[in-house]
């Protein structure tokens, strides 16, 4: 039984289980609640919580293991110097999955040979393995469940502490969901970690964080320096930050403290809408209209400043629109959030409107405004379609924004794009880039945090 069935089914049980577990207390006190140290909904919600939660972490464990299981029963069907050599055994894996998973893929041309048919056997022994093992499963974990209930139940009786036991598992719930986020950041780090220490053992580091020429080549010879890719986010981030920040500022400034109830209601319901928009669009926006609108001004039919569509202000300019949101959203309910008896005592000192936005709001919302442009600029670093298809391809060190240019993140897709061999310098920086990213992404965080503590320290 597959676990998309097997799930609707633990749900009903608990469900059951809760019933039948408020019932159980109320039948055990007389049918008086007063007789219950915690409420009927606690002795039937711990219930439910002993049927579902160890039903739950055996079908997972279950669903982890399973898969390893059988390739290794499958695998150990093949000779000997075929599971020696990984690749191999990797490529027949995936022939084994995909035949049992199409019985008829192999019936034609392909399926001719010795090779074929000893694939298709162990497709077979695959097919039954996996299915012995869901059926296995699912009794197990049904059991599990019913066991669950039955003891739960078993367990009820008008002085147990109901409630204290339900809110301990719930906060060890809490705990393990905040534990395995951490956990996650951890592995993506140690993966990232792990690939960038490889790179270096085959590119020497210097060569790659002081070299001023990126240009990768899969037959050797490759100069992968990271200033081009560095200069080319910073500076795209630059001018999306240059276009995104005075403009959602401002209009966060006007829905917070001039625009009216019905004015706000509209307007900003409208803005927010640029946050849903995908970011391919705004890379077709940046192709078809805006790359080619800027071309017809500033390259050789205008003033001859621009090569092509593709530059870095083509990138800037529309990645700057698509963050407008995240800095006008943040910054309108900071600003919000400052307190009404600030700008009361200062109107009623005498200071204007304008006054009291510039020396008592703003400053009382600087370290959230902050946070807002942060969050801007990692959004900014991050971004990946707008500079493909907006700012080039090319590696270079320009001050000229009507140069084409690329970032880290569009080279990280390029490096990964196809084949690629990881035991190669030319794949492996790609883990180097995005551990770089990693860094400076930290580094901003960093920096935002100490503005933010030095001015709440003064307005506080």
């Amino acid at each position: 039984m597959p676990a998309s069935s097997l799930l609707p089914i633990l749900a009903a049980l608990a469900a059951l289980g809760f019933v039948a577990g408020r019932r159980r207390a109320l039948s055990l006190a007389g049918g008086d609640a007063r007789g219950l140290h915690s409420l009927p909904a606690h002795y039937g919600a711990e219930v439910a919580l002993f049927t579902l939660l160890p039903a739950l972490a055996l079908l997972a464990l279950w669903s982890l293991a399973t898969p390893l299981a059988v390739n290794h029963l499958v695998a150990g069907e093949f000779p000997a110097e075929t599971r020696a050599e990984p690749g191999a055994m990797s490529l027949a894996m995936s022939d084994i999955r995909r035949l049992a998973a199409e019985p008829d893929a192999g019936q034609g041309s392909a399926g001719q040979g010795t090779r074929a048919a000893s694939l298709q056997e162990a497709a077979r022994l695959y097919s039954t393995l996996r299915a012995r093992a869901s059926g296995l499963a699912s009794l197990t974990v049904l059991l599990t469940a019913l066991a669950g209930l039955g003891y739960a139940l078993w367990r009820i009786h008008p002085r147990r502490r109901a409630r204290s036991h339900v809110e301990a598992i719930l906060e060890s719930l809490l705990i393990g969901a905040a534990t395995l986020a951490i956990l996650t950041t951890l592995g993506i780090v140690a993966s990232m970690l792990s690939g960038t220490i490889e790179f270096f053992r085959l590119y020497p580091a210097g060569d790659f964080f002081f070299g001023t020429i990126w240009a990768p080549s899969f037959g050797g010879g490759s100069r992968l320096g990271i200033l081009p890719l560095l200069w080319g986010t910073l500076y795209i981030s630059l001018i999306a930050l240059a276009v995104a920040v005075p403009i959602g500022l401002f209009a966060a400034i006007y829905l917070s403290e001039y625009a009216s109830p019905a004015a706000r209601a509209l307007l900003k319901p409208l803005l927010e809408l640029l946050a849903g928009i995908p970011t391919i669009v705004y890379g077709l926006l940046a192709l078809v209209t805006v790359g080619p609108a800027l071309a017809r001004v500033f390259g050789d039919e205008g003033l001859g400043w621009m090569q092509g569509a593709s530059a870095a202000i083509t990138a800037g300019l529309v990645m700057g629109g698509m963050l407008i949101p995240f800095v006008s959203s943040l910054s309108d309910d900071i600003l919000n959030a400052v307190p009404q008896a600030l700008r009361d005592g200062s109107l009623g000192l005498g200071a204007t409107r304008s006054e009291t936005l510039r020396l008592v709001v703003l400053p009382a919302a600087l370290p959230g405004i902050v946070g807002a442009i942060l969050l801007a600029a990692s959004r900014a670093i991050g971004e990946t379609m707008i500079v493909v298809m907006g700012a080039g391809a090319a590696a270079r060190l320009s001050l000229n924004p009507f140069d084409a240019m690329t970032t880290i993140t569009a080279k990280i897709v390029s490096q990964l794009t196809g084949d690629a061999d990881f035991a190669s310098a030319e794949a492996l920086v790609a883990f180097a880039l995005g551990m770089t990213l990693f860094v400076l992404t930290l580094g901003l965080n960093v920096l935002a945090l100490h503005v933010v503590r030095k001015y709440r320290e003064q307005y506080e």
